[in-house]
């Protein structure tokens, strides 16, 4: 059996533990019903659910509101247009869009919340308004746009998204959701995926903080806002997209182009410990990687995180205006499978036929008197790690000329060369000018500031 799709089914003791935690969240969130879900190798492995009403709970089909998930629906449709060659990430909003009044920001500020927008709207609580009040865009923005110079640093804006809904619209020509629909939604199937809600779904419910009653929270259709929280969806749908998040589809987004929405650009907010890249936050838990994005508009609480490495993903939702936390208790369930079934490797094959030149540069170098392991893997790219536990590693594309292409950590887009003698032998390799030589400190390479002509010695 293959390695790779050998037992997708999860183990009976993991299925109790998910199962015990969203009771615990339900529970302890006082939460009229919280539904969850867990993908493993793109596929939905687990669902689950608990709920206040006797006799049956919700399943992945059924809908419910997802706030500021839209917000990485809203990115995809923007790094579309980015990759269709119909704008620049670096391109002002005001060349696509123009008398905003916000015209200066970038296309890519505006992704990863680093404008200097405002927060909120100006008036009032837009989640719990008409629409009606802000049927323009100076609505949305008011008279004083930013709060900070653009490009400063990372603040949160709502107004931001509605922004490149806007964009969306005005490049496409064509509404923000009819663009989502027939551009994300129906390549991927994800028809529970929805502007308007369409039953089942469930309502949304404000829940008493210092008493156990309820009242129904009010849903307002969005309008100019809705770039930014409208959809309805279900676990099941935001679990195959939690997939695309992680691999891509080339009907949609490639997975060059999604991993790029899942790299930093923006640090974290102070006082907050997670980052953020385009449409997608970011953060760190128990030393597992995150990605993907939480959600809440009155009534509901919304998570969605995927785990790269352990190639796990977790939904939660829940129908409660707070008290849930729904993204700390989708991380808990990616760790819950990720420690408890930890994925199996791919199996190790060898190249079938790998670059001379490549094999020619693999082995020891060193960096002054630092160990490093210059490896060609199966994928076709080097690998570049020290011997010790600590210390730069990265990986490389090779590229038409013969160089290579620093693809992550401190070498990220800096240029690997190797440097030959007259006679066709390798000399070093030079990496953004650093020299790396088959020995320390090799007195036949051009190491820069020379080498000691007496050479190693000891003392005395």
């Amino acid at each position: 059996m293959d390695a790779v799709s050998e037992d997708l089914d999860l183990l009976p003791t993991t299925r109790r533990a998910l199962r015990h935690r969203i009771a615990i969240a339900q529970s302890e969130g006082r939460a009229p019903s919280v539904v969850a879900a867990v993908a493993r190798g793109g596929e939905v492995v687990w669902e689950g659910s608990r709920t206040s009403v006797e006799g049956h709970g919700p399943d992945g089909n059924v809908q419910y509101r997802i706030g500021s998930i839209s917000k990485t629906f809203t990115a995809v449709l923007v790094m579309r247009l980015r990759d269709e060659g119909l704008l620049c990430l670096e391109d002002p909003l005001e060349k696509h869009l123009p008398g905003t009044g916000a015209g200066e920001v970038t296309i890519a500020q505006l992704l990863s919340h680093t404008g200097g927008l405002a927060a909120e709207t100006p008036g009032e609580w837009w989640e719990r308004s008409p629409a009606a009040l802000r049927p323009e865009l100076a609505d949305v923005l008011g008279e004083e746009p930013f709060r900070f110079r653009p490009g400063r640093r990372h603040h949160y804006s709502n107004p931001g998204y509605t922004l490149l809904g806007s964009l969306v619209e005005a490049v496409r020509g064509k509404s923000w959701d009819e663009v989502l629909r027939s551009e994300v939604l129906e390549p991927l199937g994800l028809d529970r995926t929805t502007a308007q809600p369409q039953a089942p779904h469930a309502g949304g419910w404000a829940v008493h903080p210092w008493a156990d009653v309820m009242m129904p929270e009010p849903s307002e259709d969005l309008g100019l806002m809705a770039a930014a929280g409208q959809l309805w969806s279900t676990t099941r749908d935001l679990a195959r997209f939690a997939g695309f998040l992680a691999r891509g589809d080339e009907r949609v987004l490639s997975a060059a182009s999604v991993r790029e929405m899942r790299t930093p650009a923006a640090p974290p907010e102070p006082g907050f410990a997670d980052g953020y890249g385009f449409g997608v936050q970011l953060t760190d838990t128990g030393g597992r990687r995150l990605a993907g994005h939480t959600g809440s508009l009155p009534g509901f609480v919304a998570g969605l995180w995927l785990s790269e490495a352990d190639d796990v993903a977790a939904v939660v939702l829940a129908n409660c205006t707070s008290g849930l936390p729904a993204a700390t208790v989708a991380a808990e369930l990616v760790a819950i499978v990720a420690d408890a079934e930890p994925p199996f490797p791919q199996p190790w094959r060898p190249f079938k036929e790998a670059d001379p030149v490549a094999l020619e540069l693999c082995g020891p170098w060193y960096w002054g008197t630092s160990p490093q392991v210059l490896r060609l893997k199966a994928d076709g790219l080097m690998e570049l790690a020290p011997v010790s536990a600590t210390g730069r590693a990265a990986r490389f594309r090779s590229e038409p000329d013969g160089s290579w292409t620093g693809l992550s950590g401190y070498y990220a887009g800096e240029t690997l060369r190797a440097v030959r003698r007259e006679d066709g032998s390798v000399s070093h390799l030079d990496l953004g000018s650093f020299v790396f030589t088959r020995e320390p400190y090799d007195a036949q390479a051009p190491v820069p500031g020379g080498v000691d002509p007496q050479g190693w010695r000891g003392i005395g």
